[in-house]
């Protein structure tokens, strides 16, 4: 398998938002997850950044309509644990020789991440036509990605990384643009304050958004 691109089409079809999720214990995570699945965003990348992170995608795997994946994955080895723990799709934030050829012999599709033009072809040439641009804004945000429609209009993209609700709807307009990951579902004041009602509310906001 190089990439499961009808399997990445539908799970990207749910909701123009990917929550990009830092957990560090479980039981917070099926809160935050169950919440978020309620406010109709029920994909959730939970990104390998945490000693928890792996059992906490494995405790969302729990929740009723959610679509759990596993982001910042680096390696072989975190792409290996990641699918033994139930991960439905991989997010990567860059693509490394290795890491792609491990991916294409795994089960479970892979968003590998891109920041340039060159880095995109080099990608569509193994195959791949769904990628992740990040660091979005820092790498130039709406209107790059604006720019590499034209020349490589065979490629889509989730732009992930200093995305906000109000910037969310320039990368949302645009062709080439799927949906896009974020991390402002779920602010850290929130977690902290176990307010799960707001979380929900601010996932229902990035779940009106539109899309092209």
């Amino acid at each position: 398998m190089t990439q499961d691109i009808d399997r990445l089409d539908a799970i990207v079809a749910m909701a123009p938002v990917i929550p990009v999720l830092l957990f560090d214990d479980p039981e917070s995570a099926v809160e935050i997850g169950r919440a978020l699945v309620r406010g109709g965003l029920p994909v959730l990348e939970i990104t390998l950044r945490t000693p928890a992170a792996l059992d906490c995608l494995t405790a969302c795997k729990a929740i009723e309509g959610a679509v759990v994946g596993a982001g910042t994955v680096l390696d072989i080895d975190q792409l290996t644990a990641a699918v033994a723990c139930g991960a439905e799709f991989l997010v990567s934030p860059g693509a490394s020789p290795k890491l792609i050829h491990a991916a294409e012999g795994s089960p479970v599709p892979l968003l590998p991440g891109v920041a340039t033009a060159g880095e995109a072809m080099t990608l569509a040439e193994h195959g791949y036509r769904r990628m992740k641009f990040f660091p979005a804004e820092p790498a130039g945000g709406a209107e790059y990605l604006k720019a590499l429609a034209s020349p490589l209009p065979h490629l889509r993209f989730c732009p992930t990384g200093g995305i906000t609700l109000e910037k969310a709807p320039k990368y949302l307009a645009l062709p080439n643009v799927m949906c896009v990951g974020g991390s402002w579902v779920v602010p850290a004041d929130a977690v902290k304050a176990r307010d799960w009602a707001r979380i929900e509310t601010l996932a229902r906001e990035a779940a009106a958004l539109a899309r092209r």
